[in-house]
């Protein structure tokens, strides 16, 4: 919004979303590049939330993951949570959705990066990465993973809808949605689609370091406005674990008290933190899980209290 307009008290504080009669009209869509085609489209609810609401019945709890900013590790924790609840002694059902549209990185990390997509009569069949575990990415439909995904925002948003609502995601107990950094386009589709589907809530993935703190901030800013439950913020290489003699020490110091403060400051629940291990990061390059090849790991020590707490969480709601 433009410094010198100012908002009249009554109007949204944030994109009142294409359904809505003030769409292209209310103060926040001055300046927006899609104002007028907001403005003139059709009005109501997307017929598309219908049609997810429906494909989603039998998945159980759908999880956003979401960073206020890049490179903090969320594909890469994202990734982790899921192998996690998959190795759950319950035989738990679980599926990731890779909502980074031009930077799908969990075909890589989950080890099925040659693997394609199959279509059938009811749907899109995710691809299998163990027998509880599926994905589904756009990485799976690009001719190379050098080719550039280079889509304006309506574009990305119904590849989002498509996956939501063509995918046959089956039976699931998890959905996972692995989003890009920010607040916008494709967090806001996520988020509006699956909010008729009984969306769980989100985990916010941050490092300790002021300058990711900030835009974590925005995150749970944007939580709120979108009235999705945040189920905890997770603090993503808050040590680092020496590959050599195991010693720890802070790569990224935090310096006003980490995530663990800033969710006391802003009453949200802390999950836990991860620390930085060299193994990991190759591990999740070869696309190997970390949880049986090292299973005594303090990461995977770490991870294990986190998903504990997290399926705490999500069955408080039920």
């Amino acid at each position: 919004m433009s410094a010198d307009i100012k908002r009249p008290d009554s109007a949204p504080e944030h994109c009142p979303g294409v359904g809505s009669d003030a769409a292209g009209k209310a103060a926040p869509c001055s300046g927006c590049p899609n104002q007028q085609i907001c403005a003139s489209g059709p009005k109501g609810p997307d017929p598309a939330i219908g049609l997810i609401k429906e494909r989603l019945i039998d998945v159980k709890h759908k999880i956003l993951v979401l960073s206020g900013k890049g490179g903090v590790g969320k594909s890469t924790v994202t990734a982790l949570l899921s192998r996690a609840l998959a190795h759950g002694k319950n035989d738990r059902n679980v599926a990731v959705l890779d909502a980074d549209i031009c930077g799908p990185s969990q075909p890589k990390v989950l080890g099925v990066a040659d693997e394609q997509v199959h279509q059938s009569g009811s749907g899109w069949s995710p691809v299998s990465v163990d027998d509880n575990l599926s994905l589904m990415s756009i990485g799976f439909l690009l001719s190379s993973p050098d080719d550039a995904v280079i889509w304006r925002g309506p574009k990305k948003n119904g590849m989002i809808r498509q996956f939501l609502s063509e995918v046959d995601w089956g039976s699931l107990d998890y959905l996972l949605v692995d989003t890009p950094p920010g607040t916008s386009d494709e967090h806001l589709s996520a988020a509006t689609y699956l909010s008729q589907a009984g969306v769980t809530g989100a985990i916010i993935v941050t490092t300790p370091q002021e300058v990711a703190l900030l835009d974590v901030r925005k995150e749970i800013d944007f939580c709120r406005k979108v009235n999705v439950r945040i189920l905890g913020v997770i603090e993503n290489m808050s040590i680092f674990v020496c590959p050599c003699c195991e010693r720890m020490s802070e790569i990224f110091p935090a310096t006003t008290g980490g995530a663990r403060q800033m969710c006391k400051e802003m009453d949200v629940p802390y999950l836990g933190n991860l620390p930085l291990d060299p193994k990991l990061a190759r591990l999740c390059d070869e696309g190997r899980d970390i949880i049986t090849e090292m299973p005594s790991s303090l990461v995977v020590q770490a991870l294990n209290g986190i998903v504990k707490d997290l399926i705490d969480l999500c069955e408080k709601k039920d």
